[in-house]
């Protein structure tokens, strides 16, 4: 049985970390898919409509890593991909303690999914996607962030 892991997240936008997640991925799972959800708690700056082609470009050289888009618990997403692992980039503490909470839930209500945590790599920690859609709002140029061209 091949092992499937999802990495899920909002990715408004998908940066350079998260590309680096994706990749190192690839040296424990067998495939990765990327689950890109609907956050209740805040609307999406980049549209989605052009954010996904511009994903898939990214790696359209990899057989082993989809994209998709879903609005449901991600343990739901998961269980519909056999997915057994969860995969979370983690920049520091506050992420850990925030990843390690939905971790627990996510295992109550899919007891097979275990999720596992990369640290991110040092070159890509101070990227934050907040910070990339402020400076993009108020006109920086964000593409040395991003694995793509705005």
């Amino acid at each position: 049985m091949s092992k499937i892991a999802l990495f899920p997240g909002s990715f408004d936008p998908f940066t350079k970390g998260h590309e680096d997640i994706v990749l190192r991925s690839l040296k424990l799972f067998d495939k990765t898919i990327i689950a890109i959800g609907h956050n209740t708690q805040k609307a999406r700056y980049f549209d989605l409509d052009k954010m996904v082609p511009l994903i898939k470009k990214v790696f359209a050289k990899y057989d082993n890593i989809e994209v998709t888009v879903y609005n449901e618990l991600t343990a739901e997403l998961a269980k519909k991909y056999q997915a057994e692992f969860l995969i979370r980039g983690l920049r520091n503490t506050t992420d850990f303690e925030y990843e390690s909470s939905i971790a627990q839930v996510n295992r109550r209500l899919y007891k097979e999914l275990e999720s596992v945590f990369l640290i991110t790599s040092h070159k890509y920690a101070a990227i934050n996607s907040s910070i990339i859609r402020e400076v993009h709002k108020y006109g920086g140029d964000i593409n040395e962030f991003l694995p793509y061209n705005l």
